[in-house]
């Protein structure tokens, strides 16, 4: 897909889940289970997906550095056995160092490894952010895919190129057939494209499209923030994420900024409301430029 949407535009110039009685969390949040051996965690801030395996425990994603203490309470003493980053996101990686230390072996992409391994400036805060502690580093480290076993379970995880951040990750539990996605799918809040790190709505277009071909009309899917998809969900925020990448590079090419494509009504007559639609499309205009190449684009 990725090939065939960047040849395209050079050549133009886009009731599955039940409560559970497992503790609450933060913002009151109840548990949620998906068949008998995976649950998720809301409310750390985001989702924490936790398998139940007969050697412990995997997690995908961590929370915050704050919630990792609630977290592992909820755990109830259980051995966590690994846990799977998503991204590099302090609030998706912010509990690693409390799992490390207690035993966890960290996997994630290795970009993902990278920028947890060393202080790196953030536009967006206009400020260093200093790496947390080496144990908050994953150990064992991708390029393309990986897959381990928990008990009878079987889980691949593989790479999401540029989709949210330049080290995305998916992880699928083959046969509870449940598919963590972290910040690639953005049902509840505005899709962010950390475009410092690589992301960008190209990425995220193409990642949705891998992220289809795993999934089948059963998956349960678990973004980052909100409520558990299906795969119907999952293609329609793809499709809408297509139409703006249409409309945004169109755009871009003839030299628009985030606040030219807002006036130009570029959020119009899409079935989604942002929160902060200039944030959105400022995020989005900054990608473009970065990935000017992949979309004809002359934006130098």
């Amino acid at each position: 897909m990725k090939q065939d949407r960047r040849t395209f535009l050079k050549a133009s110039v886009g009731g599955i889940v039940g409560l559970s009685a497992f503790p609450l969390l933060a913002a009151s949040a109840p548990a949620v289970t998906l068949g008998d051996r995976i649950r998720v965690m809301p409310g750390l801030p985001g989702n924490v997906v936790v398998l139940k395996g007969a050697d412990g425990l995997v997690l995908v994603d961590s929370g915050s550095a704050e919630h990792a203490p609630a977290l592992m309470k909820s755990l109830a003493g259980e051995r966590v056995r690994t846990l799977i980053n998503t991204h590099y996101h302090a609030d998706q990686t912010g509990g690693n160092a409390l799992f490390g230390k207690a035993g966890a072996e960290i996997r994630a992409h290795a970009i993902t490894k990278q920028w947890l391994a060393a202080d790196y400036w953030s536009p967006s805060q206009d400020r260093w952010i200093k790496a947390p502690p080496k144990e908050a580093v994953p150990t064992v480290s991708f390029r393309d895919h990986g897959a381990m076993t928990s008990g009878s379970e079987h889980i691949d995880y593989g790479y999401l190129l540029e989709a949210h951040t330049r080290g995305d990750a998916y992880v699928y539990f083959r046969d509870s057939n449940v598919l963590a996605v972290g910040d690639v799918a953005s049902p509840l809040r505005d899709p962010v494209h950390d475009w410092f790190a690589g992301g960008w709505i190209g990425g995220r277009v193409d990642a949705m499209d891998e992220l289809l071909k795993l999934a089948n009309a059963d998956t349960r899917i678990v973004p980052a923030y909100g409520a558990v998809m299906t795969r119907a969900q999952l293609q329609a925020e793809r499709d809408l994420m297509s139409k703006l990448f249409d409309k945004t590079s169109q755009l871009t090419a003839k030299g628009h900024s985030a606040k030219d494509m807002l006036d130009a009504g570029a959020l119009k007559d899409v079935d989604r409301t942002f929160q902060d639609p200039y944030r959105f499309l400022y995020d989005v205009a900054k990608g473009l430029q970065a990935h000017y190449t992949n979309f004809a684009g002359n934006v130098v």
